[in-house]
């Protein structure tokens, strides 16, 4: 079973966008951040950016690291403009957990794989497809409890994962965590 969950175990865990170190992932060679849109980068069906996740974006800009939003979201006019508002890329109706949305934003930005960064709320779409993709996840906490109906029925299988993985000490473990010392961005 180890293994079989090892398919959707983030490399870490966070409670939020902003304790993510744009600065720190740098250092360590990463180029791209892919991001999941709704509860990630803001509240499902909003299309405002809360200010601490826009100044994390344009920090993140400002290091030069390549931004993606990548969203299974079936109104790409609103994901369009979102990431025009964050002048950032977006890949709509991406099919995740498929490699594919993952794999044609990496090309988009000109990254390999293994140089990209998916952040997201969710184990069976997020963390899998980019862990199918060989990118490294970070898994955050969601922003709302307010959701797609699909997401609600993902949850209630996400549970029981995320319950096993915190039981067992190995939710956000693959390695060092990646909570920001400087917290100028919330």
């Amino acid at each position: 079973m180890g293994k079989f969950l090892d398919r959707f175990r983030p490399d870490v865990y966070v409670e939020h966008i902003a304790d993510v170190d744009p600065a720190g992932l740098q250092a360590r060679g990463f180029e791209a951040i892919l991001l999941d849109l709704d509860n990630t980068l803001l509240p499902w069906r909003s299309s405002i950016v809360p200010e601490e996740c826009g100044r994390w974006v344009e920090r993140a800009k400002q290091l030069g690291l390549k931004l993606c939003i990548v969203s299974n979201t079936h109104n790409p006019r609103r994901l369009n403009t979102i990431a025009a508002d964050l002048d950032i890329s977006a890949i709509s109706r991406a099919l995740k957990p498929r490699s594919h949305g993952f794999d044609r934003a990496a090309r988009t930005l000109g990254c390999e794989p293994g140089k990209c960064v998916v952040v997201g709320d969710q184990l069976l779409t997020d963390m899998l497809g980019g862990n199918l993709a060989g990118m490294y996840t970070i898994l955050v906490k969601p922003m709302h409890t307010r959701e797609f109906i699909g997401t609600k029925i993902s949850r209630m299988i996400e549970w029981p994962i995320l319950r096993h993985l915190r039981k067992t000490g190995r939710l956000g473990t693959k390695s060092v965590p990646e909570k920001s010392e400087i917290q100028e961005t919330r």
